[in-house]
Order: C-alpha cells, then sequence, then structure tokens
C-alpha cells in the first residue's frame, strides 16, 4: 500500500488523475477547504498529495466522483509574495488555504507562519479561474500579536445582504476574531466584534442551512488525539453564539479529526471534508502526514447536526454525474 500510494502521488505530482486508494482516506493533505465548482468538489489543502511536505506552495484537486482526482496545478508559491520576508524570521511557510468568489474573480486567503519569534499573518491573492495563477495583493491583510494568531482564515460571503466576513485565529491564542471585508475583498471594512465560543481552537467555518448559522471549529492539539470538530449557531453570521457540541472526534482507528469545511452538492446533502490521522502509531503527538477525508453530514429537524461517523471503503460518500450518491438517494 505504501508503493502504491508513493507511486500514485508522483503521478499527481506529475498532472495525471489518479484513483483514490479506498475512498477514505482521499489522499495526503491537511486543512481542506472544500467547495463545489462546475459540478465538481475542489479541495484547497496545505500541502497535498505530491508528498512534498515544505508547505511553500497551494495546489488544488477536484473529483466527480470522490474516487478519482484531478490535479489543478499551482495556486501560488512563497516566493510569489512580496512581503512574506519583511518580518525578518529566517523562514516562513503557508497554511490553511480559504477560497471566496465574488464578481467572476476567484480570492485565496492564507496564513503565513511561523507565529514565533515574528507574528503569524494572513495574506489574500486573486486570479480569475479557481485554479489560478493567483496574484497577491501586496500586503498582509492581518497580522498578529498581542495574544492572537492571524492563522487560519475563512470568508463567507452573507447571502442575506451580500456582505463578505473574514474569520481567522486560534492555536496558542485560541481567540476567534471576524471582520468585514472592502467590496474588492482584499480589504478591511472594519472588525466586528464577536464572541470566541466554548471549545474553540482555531480553523473557523460559517455555512448556513434554513435560518440557522453554523460555526465550526477545531478543538484540542492538532497532532493529538483531542483534536475535533465542534460547532455553535446564531440567528447572524456574526453571533450571539449557542454552544452546540462536538460532531467530529476520534475513533480506534482514526485520530483526530478536524480543521474542516462543510459543502453542499448539488443533490442537496451535505458534506464535511477535514483532515485525519490515520492509525498513527504510538502516543501523541503524532508524527508523519496527516490525510483528507470526506463525510456525510445528516441534521435532526430541530437544525443539529448529528455526530459524524468516519467512513472507509465502500462506506464512503461518492458523487455522481446523475446527482446521486452512492446508495442512490437524491
Amino acid at each position: 500500500m505504501t508503493m502504491f500510494r508513493t507511486f500514485a502521488a508522483a503521478l499527481l505530482f506529475a498532472g495525471a488523475a489518479v484513483p483514490a486508494l479506498a475512498d477514505n482516506p482521499q489522499f495526503q493533505g491537511a486543512d481542506p477547504h472544500a467547495m463545489m465548482i462546475g459540478g465538481e468538489l475542489w479541495v484547497f489543502p496545505t500541502g497535498g498529495p505530491a508528498g512534498s511536505w515544505e508547505a511553500d506552495r497551494f495546489g488544488a484537486f477536484s473529483s466527480r466522483d470522490l474516487k478519482t482526482w484531478r490535479p489543478r496545478g499551482e495556486l501560488i508559491r512563497r516566493e510569489q509574495i512580496p512581503w512574506i520576508g519583511a518580518d525578518g524570521a529566517s523562514e516562513h511557510f503557508l497554511w490553511a488555504p480559504g477560497v471566496a468568489t465574488r464578481g467572476g474573480k476567484w480570492y485565496l486567503y492564507y496564513s503565513v507562519g511561523p507565529q514565533n519569534p515574528t507574528p503569524s499573518r494572513i495574506g489574500v491573492a486573486v486570479a480569475d479561474r479557481p485554479e489560478g495563477p493567483y496574484r497577491d495583493s501586496g500586503q498582509p491583510l492581518i497580522t498578529g500579536g498581542r495574544g492572537f494568531e492571524a492563522i487560519d482564515p475563512m470568508v463567507y460571503v452573507d447571502p442575506r445582504n451580500g456582505k463578505a466576513y473574514l474569520y481567522a485565529g486560534g492555536s496558542a491564542g485560541a481567540k476567534l476574531r471576524a471582520w468585514e471585508l472592502t467590496a474588492d475583498m482584499i480589504g478591511l471594512a472594519r472588525e466586528v466584534p464577536v464572541a470566541t465560543p466554548k471549545n474553540f481552537t482555531e480553523g473557523a467555518f460559517m455555512h448556513k442551512r434554513g435560518n440557522l448559522y453554523y460555526l465550526s471549529y477545531s478543538h484540542g492539539r492538532f497532532d493529538g488525539p483531542d483534536y475535533s470538530v465542534h460547532y455553535a449557531t446564531a440567528a447572524s453570521p456574526t453571533g450571539p453564539w449557542r454552544y452546540r457540541g462536538a460532531i467530529l472526534t476520534s475513533d480506534k482507528r482514526r485520530k483526530g479529526p478536524g480543521h474542516h469545511s462543510f459543502v453542499r452538492t448539488p443533490d442537496g446533502r451535505w458534506l464535511i471534508v477535514y483532515h485525519r490521522w490515520e492509525q498513527p502509531r504510538g502516543t501523541a503527538p503524532f508524527r508523519g502526514e496527516r490525510q483528507v477525508a470526506i463525510d456525510r453530514v445528516s441534521y435532526a429537524r430541530d437544525g443539529r447536526i448529528l455526530p459524524v461517523r468516519m467512513t472507509e471503503g465502500s462506506a464512503s460518500p461518492t458523487l455522481s454525474l446523475n446527482g446521486t450518491g452512492r446508495d442512490g438517494s437524491k
């Protein structure tokens, strides 16, 4: 299996589509931001199935069936960000991308580390297509400091009023902040006061279903078994939040599921795209590479998200061109 995964990774790096080994896990990577684009599920991760964990670039991958993934090439590389070395740090890493679209343009938001000894920063780049190439805006959008880590950006455009909100923060500071973006999506109009919800660590994500806004996020240490996904709900995208509990937690074989995104598929169903550790050896901190996985999401009649069961093999969800899933349901 290891040899096949290495071979498959080499083909992906070369630009050839390859099948996933057994559905879940889908491929190597972390922090996946996912969205439906042109009938395909696109995933924008940290790292990826090329097997290179230098965190010096972002790529994208798309699938019509959640079995075969098409590499979409490089979005942007570290050396294409002109301000990245202005903090004087000896090395820099690109983490946790988030993607949004408006007015025919595509926007890539990303974290630039390290956090110490210089503060982390969030940048934004613009493209004409989701696969890029992306052009950096020329300056950091947010710089961390004073107990706030500028990491894990996520942009949500509220369908009720068209306002775009940027959520960011977490990790050691475990503080959530939010801003309303300017109309061009590359500036900050104002900071919006928000409370940090219970059990928040990092990786905020916002989605809306019916009249409820769902703020979901990761809790715990990223390389430990306590890493998990929790959520809160509100009547607006900025709260006040009502904490609703955990929905994705470790099981006997798969540990530390988190840093996720929610996606509504053309058939009206919902998926959660996240990373996890597959049967890690030893105790935390886990070592090796995290894997991207995709599972179904179900909601109770009162709007609660039901606990997500992690799957593998034939139990993993699929997409199909006729709009049905593996089980044939609409």
